[in-house]
């Protein structure tokens, strides 16, 4: 339902809130020009060989899986991908007092670059804004490594140890950090209002911040543009583009 009264229904909930929590996923971002991975036109759906590149044991055994790895990174920053009308919405919620914390599925950092604050950004799957040694753990922006690329570097080890560099992402085969799981549970457990954009909401454990939400009394607010795993749980769902409904969703001055 994406009626005008459902709108403005949901507008209410959030200027009242105490104490609100996005959880975004790859919906967010695909109007940015991210595609996401397991959708119909998804970057794992379309070519499968690309999901090697996000799994640790093939990543580091393999040299082409990194060097492809790399190819893709470049293609990736030298788009200059920018952060869209719904990153900006949820950057100026919190800029009005009522969103408290972003968690977010994506690596993109386009939260942080649409004036969401880092520290009001929980992003669970890593960042692919810094690169990380596996050897010796030592972290560097991304650009840095990116000019080693356009140098002739196919796969440019630590300047420090010599050994494999990775995008700062959580790859399959490796954990999560806890204490961002843990900061994330915690928001879950204490909001009154839960918005989930762009997320299937299949990805677990991160998806379990909904029912979590949901059994401590939250209102939920499903924005996505097809249905979710979730929607049974749902106060309200706006169906939809995600860069069109979100800015609605900012209250007014008048506390509306």
């Amino acid at each position: 339902m994406r009626s005008e009264a459902a709108l403005e229904e949901v507008r209410d909930w959030i200027a009242a809130s105490r104490s609100a929590v996005a959880l975004t996923g790859a919906g967010i971002s695909t109007e940015s020009g991210i595609p996401d991975f397991r959708g119909p036109q998804g970057l794992w759906t379309k070519d499968p060989q690309a999901e090697k590149m996000a799994t640790i044991r093939h990543y580091v055994a393999d040299p082409e899986v990194r060097r492809r790895a790399w190819r893709t990174r470049l293609a990736t920053f030298d788009r200059a991908l920018r952060p869209n009308a719904g990153h900006l919405a949820l950057a100026e919620l919190e800029r009005r007092g009522h969103l408290d914390l972003v968690i977010t599925q994506n690596v993109d950092g386009l939260h942080q670059l649409a004036g969401s604050s880092p520290e009001r950004v929980v992003e669970i799957h890593g960042t692919i804004r810094e690169v990380v040694c596996l050897a010796c753990g030592e972290r560097a922006p991304m650009e840095r490594a990116l000019d080693r690329v356009r140098a002739g570097e196919e796969d440019p080890p630590c300047t420090s140890c010599g050994g494999i560099l990775k995008s700062a992402t959580i790859s399959f085969g490796q954990s999560l950090v806890e204490a961002d799981l843990v900061r994330a549970q915690r928001a879950a457990e204490h909001c009154d209002l839960l918005l989930a954009v762009g997320s299937t909401l299949s990805v677990y454990p991160i998806a379990g911040v909904v029912p979590i939400a949901h059994g401590a009394g939250a209102r939920i607010v499903i924005v996505n543009g097809e249905p979710t795993e979730m929607d049974s749980l749902a106060s309200a769902i706006l169906r939809g583009s995600i860069g069109s409904i979100l800015p609605q969703l900012v209250p007014d001055g008048r506390g509306r």
